[in-house]
Formats: structure tokens, sequence, C-alpha cells
């Protein structure tokens, strides 16, 4: 779910997925962004794939929605990201 979030009440928190792509020449922009923008997930390691051409990060987070998830990251980033809920599965 990337933009046209809706604000709810949600009482619980989900843990989220989130998987942001850009192109090679966005890389640039995409880290830029994060200057002066305020995230609980500044100053943290991201995993991504720029380094090895794949043009991807990911953040797992904290949040009542997907919404909320999504305004961890600045709107540049999180307008090309997609949040994912996870849950836990128990595998056979």
């Amino acid at each position: 779910m990337a933009g046209g979030c809706a604000t709810g009440h949600a009482s619980r928190v989900a843990r989220f997925l989130l998987h942001h792509r850009h192109q090679a020449a966005e890389c640039r922009f995409a880290f830029a962004a994060w200057r002066g923008f305020q995230s609980p997930l500044r100053r943290r390691p991201a995993r991504g794939t720029c380094c090895t051409g794949g043009h991807s990060l990911w953040w797992e987070v904290d949040a009542a929605n997907a919404c909320e998830a999504l305004r961890q990251l600045p709107p540049y980033v999180a307008e090309r990201t997609q949040a994912h809920e996870l849950r836990e599965v128990d595998l056979p």
C-alpha cells in the first residue's frame, strides 16, 4: 500500500515490511530525502541492494496500520514503497 492512506484508530500494533524500490538514477534522491526528516528509522541500518544493483530497500517497523508504517518514511520514499503486514506462520 503506497499513498492514499486513510486515518483510523487501531489499538493493536502490527509488524510491517516496507519495500522501497527506485531506479539507479534515483539513489541520491532516495537517500537525500531523509535529511531533516524526523523518523525512528533515521540513523539505523536498513537492508538494501543499491550497492549490488538491485535498488531496493527494506525496513521492518511496528505500526497500527500500513499508513502509519509508511509515515515513518520521507514522502519521496513512501510514495515508492509498499507496506506488507507480517505475521508468524508455522511451517510443516
